[in-house]
């Protein structure tokens, strides 16, 4: 009985995310995951050698060179000296070393977010399509999750909605730019309003909304766009960030959460999110914190990220496929031909090209295609694209490109 009883609570925390789960471990790719023979766009796995950089540095970090060398690091004062001061440049505000907290990547760090600022019953808003573990994560942290609807032609944010589904339990709203499936840079305008909405609630409630903002992808930006920092925008933000996307090294699980500096009541959260850090012993290893003034400043090769965004993006437009080229992130979302896109997505994985069906993201009708598969891939897929969606059309058609 009290097995039966954990494992109702459990599916009840975690229901959200449970498609996903359930794709990565039961679908057929689960059972072909690592086969040199096919064309995987599933999740952003690398499938080219690491950065030969980074490589070295943690290679150079695993040599003790004293006795407490792999001891408890918690806030290992040097790394987050050089973590704060990289962030101070990149976004432009007076980040303290003491308002970020280096964690083992951005999931803890989220984790750690909201659970220093909810109580039982708090609303957090997010916005939809999501990142797979948002709702799970705010279920865990006992609170309710409330999801928008981003616009459907812009990708932008529906600050109306927002606005509209704010109420006395609205403790929080978890923004992601550049976003994780559509590839949404939010432009500074679209900010700025959702600051207004943000700020207007908060002095009508009595109380701070606080804006959770999550910015894994904040160095993938495409056409040298210019990434403008939703924290910039607001004063009561988090500011969330791992190093995986930048490095494409999801295994490695190395991150920070940090309090912006326009913070209200800003001792209080440094405090809160001190203790839950320690309760959840949310750190990152010694060896990350080693080699972090090394791997601090690294990237991949995005030029050529970008030249494959730009290659697949053309090839699917030209077959017939209608799809919005990203601003950042690492994904492309083309329509399916047809309303199932699961039954799609098995159409091409009968030719061994792995996609994930965009119902698994709230995004029925839409693949959502990583491209940190490798260029052999790419090349090796276009031809069973094609072919997919030439069965239903019947002949090749050139929609008009939104960009």
């Amino acid at each position: 009985m009290m097995e039966s009883a954990i494992s109702q609570k459990l599916g009840g925390v975690f229901s959200a995310s449970k498609p996903f789960v359930e794709f990565l471990t039961q679908s057929k790719w689960a059972s072909r995951m690592g086969s040199a023979d096919i064309c995987d766009f599933v999740v952003g796995t690398p499938h080219e050698q690491a950065i030969p950089e980074y490589v070295e540095a943690i290679r150079k970090a695993s040599v003790p060179l004293r006795p407490d060398w792999f001891g408890y690091k918690v806030n290992d004062p040097q790394a987050r000296e050089i973590a704060a001061e990289a962030l101070r440049q990149r976004v432009g505000a007076a980040f303290e070393n003491e308002d970020l907290f280096l964690t083992n990547g951005a999931s803890s760090a989220l984790i750690i977010a909201l659970s220093a600022i909810l109580d039982p019953g708090d609303e957090v808003i997010f916005l939809s399509p999501p990142w797979f573990f948002y709702e799970s994560m705010i279920n865990f942290t006992h609170g309710n999750a409330i999801q928008v609807k981003v616009d459907p032609q812009s990708f932008d944010i529906d600050v109306e909605a927002v606005a509209s589904a704010i109420t006395p339990r609205t403790r929080a709203i978890i923004v992601n730019s550049p976003n994780n499936p559509t590839g949404k840079i939010y432009p500074p305008k679209t900010l700025d309003r959702l600051a207004e909405v943000l700020t207007t609630a908060s002095e009508k409630f009595g109380k701070a909304i606080y804006l959770i903002s999550d910015e894994s992808y904040n160095r993938l930006v495409f056409d040298e766009r210019k990434f403008s920092s939703p924290t910039a925008h607001y004063p009561n933000s988090f500011l969330i960030y791992s190093y995986a996307k930048a490095l494409l090294t999801p295994g490695q699980r190395l991150g920070y959460i940090a309090i912006s500096p326009t913070m209200n009541e800003r001792a209080k959260l440094r405090r809160a999110v001190q203790l839950t850090q320690y309760n959840l012993y949310a750190f990152p290893d010694a060896v990350h914190l080693h080699a972090l003034c090394e791997i601090e400043p690294l990237i991949f090769d995005l030029d050529r990220l970008q030249r494959r965004r730009d290659l697949m993006a053309k090839a699917l437009l030209e077959q017939g496929y209608e799809l919005q080229i990203p601003e950042g992130a690492w994904y492309l979302l083309p329509k399916t031909p047809i309303p199932d896109d699961v039954e799609f997505a098995e159409i091409l994985a009968a030719q061994d090209v792995y996609v994930l069906p965009g119902s698994i993201i709230e995004l029925p009708g839409y693949l959502r295609i990583c491209l940190t598969a490798n260029d052999e891939m790419v090349q090796r897929s276009l031809p069973v694209f094609e072919s997919a969606i030439k069965s239903f059309t019947g002949k090749k058609t050139v929609p008009l490109a939104t960009a």
